[in-house]
């Protein structure tokens, strides 16, 4: 199954994001951020990424709960960490919790959708 999720009925009239938490969790609650780093990623690689992430277990029937943090973030904060060579807890405050970000990196490394 592909990462993207299909249909138009997203969560956010204001919405700068198609991701899973975007579309069905609780990201469109939360503020965009805006890109600061040059770690980010720009749309072109974002495309690019989105294709190797584990589906998450609510959307295959498995449980659990929809996204609560958006996935561009998620992504900008891991390259972050990575290209910085710095401690999870030492991540800059602009992006989600550095728990969140890591368990997300872990799924993603693993492969594994995750609880």
């Amino acid at each position: 199954m592909l990462y993207a999720a299909e249909g138009e009925d997203l969560n956010s009239s204001a919405m700068s994001c198609d991701c899973l938490a975007h579309r069905f969790g609780n990201a469109a609650d939360q503020p965009g951020r805006a890109p600061a780093y040059s770690t980010d990623l720009t749309d072109i690689e974002r495309r690019e990424i989105r294709p190797p992430l584990p589906v998450p277990g609510w959307l295959e029937g498995r449980g659990g709960c929809p996204e609560g943090y958006c996935h561009r973030q998620m992504r900008d904060a891991v390259f972050y960490v990575l290209d910085n060579g710095i401690k999870w807890r030492a991540m800059t405050v602009d992006f989600p919790a550095w728990d969140r970000v890591h368990a997300f990196f872990r799924r993603w490394r693993e492969g594994t959708p995750g609880p």
